[in-house]
């Protein structure tokens, strides 16, 4: 599953899974651009550190996904600075959690902007020059979310959902132009925010850290165990490689059985 000499721009990359993913398609052999909304110090380190860890030419691109306007110079500043993009990931995400009758619209718009819309902007500064070069492929971040509902999160569920749609739809138009594009559907995957919320979850339900781990934030899957920014990272290469080249237009859950219910 090698990918030696790819170029891949990964959004949301500085940490959890979107760093994850990064790290597994450098070590895969691909050059990739990281990217969060601001450039910084941590930034900048960050990005020197996994060139040397990896050997391969890593950089940042700064851009703010619930921008078009950004996401245009971000992708179009990535193509120049690799002479192409072979390999998109959107990863960016944020959540909101509130009832529908008291949700704020601000945050409706963005969260739609963020995890669905970012999306669509990024595949369509990608396609052109993956249909010149006849090779492509586009990973779309979704969730357990994009396939079933919880209370409470309507924007994310409703962007994640749609982020399907538009992976299938993807897949169609270039499907016989050498471009894949998939989506993976996490559950809870084990990130730094994940950890930050149990805490908080144990004062809230008085419960002890296992007793939160297993009955709320790991309450719909069956496995009882969170996955893995390696695991998700892993998929991705395979996804992005020759291996998978049949597969495309697919929603495939990582999620320890959660929509088998």
């Amino acid at each position: 599953m090698q990918l030696n000499g790819k170029k891949a721009f990964v959004t949301g990359s500085t940490s959890g899974i979107g760093l994850g993913i990064a790290r597994a398609l450098a070590q895969a052999g691909c050059d990739v651009a990281l990217n969060a909304r601001q450039a910084s110090v941590e930034t900048d380190l960050l990005a020197t550190e996994l060139a040397q860890e990896t050997n391969r030419r890593i950089i940042y691109v700064p851009a703010d996904m619930s921008i078009p306007e950004e996401i245009r110079a971000g992708f179009a500043a990535c193509e120049a600075a690799f002479g192409a993009v072979d390999i998109l990931v959107n990863n960016a995400g944020i959540q909101h959690v509130e009832p529908i009758d008291t949700f704020p619209e601000d945050k409706w718009e963005l969260v739609l902007a963020t995890n669905l819309s970012s999306a669509f902007h990024t595949t369509k500064a990608a396609l052109p020059g993956m249909k010149v070069r006849r090779w492509g492929r586009i990973v779309n971040i979704a969730s357990a979310h994009a396939l079933v509902a919880s209370p409470y999160k309507s924007a994310y569920v409703a962007a994640k959902h749609g982020l399907i749609g538009l992976t299938k739809v993807t897949a169609m138009e270039v499907a016989e132009a050498g471009i894949t594009a998939n989506a993976i559907c996490p559950g809870y995957v084990w990130t730094p925010l994940v950890e930050k919320q149990i805490p908080d979850q144990m004062k809230a339900h008085g419960m002890s850290e296992e007793e939160v781990i297993r009955k709320v934030l790991l309450a719909n899957q069956p496995n009882k165990r969170f996955a893995s920014v390696e695991e998700i990272g892993a998929l991705t290469v395979f996804l992005c490689s020759d291996l998978a080249a049949s597969m495309t237009g697919d929603a495939i859950p990582v999620d320890g059985g959660w929509v088998a219910h």
